[in-house]
């Protein structure tokens, strides 16, 4: 899987978000000089821990056939300290369907336990930018 980011135009900070072969777009918020015209780089980090918990969700409950018949996942930030490294994430999730207390007990915990929540939480990330070899203009 490549993600490939492009400018669509030197006039603003929309760009195009190419993940295989699906494309999404970037902005920036008009607060930081963007026109908000797609989700920023911090609203898709937030999107992907929504959508694991969501997924993952879905996955296990039919695996143990519990009787999920759907989740709903907000996510909102804190990133008032962000400049001090924290980043605080207040998730509430919605579970549907006709469910036991032990079943939403259960699902609760297994939301905690998605690969993105781990991902953010426990493991210790490299990123090695390296520039391409023969820049050009268009």
């Amino acid at each position: 899987m490549t993600v490939t980011v492009n400018t669509l135009s030197h006039d603003n900070f929309r760009h195009s978000v190419m993940i295989d072969d699906h494309e999404v777009f970037a902005d920036l918020p008009t607060s930081m000089g963007g026109e908000s015209s797609a989700p920023s780089p911090h609203d898709y980090f937030d999107a992907a821990l929504g959508a694991c918990k969501a997924l993952t969700l879905r996955l296990y409950a039919q695996k143990k056939d519990i009787p999920l018949t759907g989740v709903t996942v907000e996510v909102k930030h804190d990133a008032s300290e962000e400049q001090q490294g924290k980043y605080a994430l207040h998730v509430k999730l919605t579970l549907k369907g006709v469910l036991t207390d032990a079943q939403r007990d259960e699902l609760h915990r297994v939301a905690d336990k998605c690969p993105l929540h781990k991902l953010m939480t426990t493991a210790d990330v490299t990123i090695e930018t390296h520039l391409s070899e023969g820049a050009f203009s268009q």
